[in-house]
């Protein structure tokens, strides 16, 4: 791995480079695309940037709906791999019927607008918690 540029200054800019260069240089459907990849890298930076801490989130949220104690992974792909099994044993219990009513429903869904809210403040960090309430 590299010390300098970090992913995410190349991220911000190839992004700048985007935004200040060639999205001005171009019209009609070519500039949209372009401001399209500009956004895109956008996001996979903010992604980058809060994922340990988003999937430590999940993590604990789904152990309280799942009443499953027991300490997170220490790497972050491990992480990844045992909250997609958490979520995959999660969906099963939705799927035999045990979150429809109830106190875990409650808690299943208290999980999922968590989860939803901090994947949207990744794709659009306008969305936030105020837009969400309205809605």
């Amino acid at each position: 791995m590299q010390d300098r540029p970090s992913v995410s200054e190349l991220l911000d800019a190839v992004r700048a480079f985007l935004e200040e260069e060639v999205v001005p240089a171009l019209e009609g459907p070519r500039q949209f695309h372009a401001r399209v990849a500009a956004n895109v890298l956008s996001i996979v930076g903010r992604e980058l940037a809060g994922e340990e801490t988003s999937l430590l989130a999940e993590w604990e949220r789904l152990a309280r709906v799942l009443n499953e104690a027991s300490a997170p992974p220490a790497r972050l792909e491990a992480l990844r791999a045992a909250v997609r099994a958490r979520t995959a044993a999660l969906a099963e219990r939705i799927r035999r019927g045990e979150a429809d009513a109830g106190p875990f429903r409650a808690a299943v869904r208290a999980h999922v607008r968590a989860t939803v809210e901090e994947k949207l403040r990744v794709a659009n960090p306008r969305f936030g918690k105020a837009t969400l309430d309205a809605r």
